[in-house]
């Protein structure tokens, strides 16, 4: 299953993993719903969507997302924005600690 949208990823190496920082700069961006989330090594997310436009900040470990036939490999300091209603899976290789939030 694949969504017909357009599969628009934003994926910048920031080097800032200070979660308070990371959720000041994502409110002052307009972004809400802002949280801290952990995931240990092996858990995994099949593929879904998100009704708005998302973005994920690693603290520290690493996540890797597929999406639109690609598979990006995030580690610390790495922020990934995608639009809404994309289909997407998520598999944490390692633990990680990552600031959502959407738009």
């Amino acid at each position: 299953m694949r969504s017909s949208k357009r599969e628009t990823v934003k994926l910048v190496s920031t080097g800032v993993t200070d979660p308070k920082l990371i959720e000041e700069t994502l409110q002052s961006e307009g972004f809400f719903n802002i949280f801290a989330w952990h995931d240990s090594a092996g858990t995994t997310y099949p593929p879904h969507t998100h009704p708005h436009y998302e973005v994920r900040w690693i603290v520290s470990g690493e996540l890797v997302i597929e999406q639109g036939g690609k598979r990006y490999h995030l580690r610390a300091g790495d922020r990934m924005e995608s639009e809404p209603d994309i289909l997407h899976s998520a598999y944490a290789p390692k633990d990680v600690t990552y600031i959502c939030g959407s738009r």
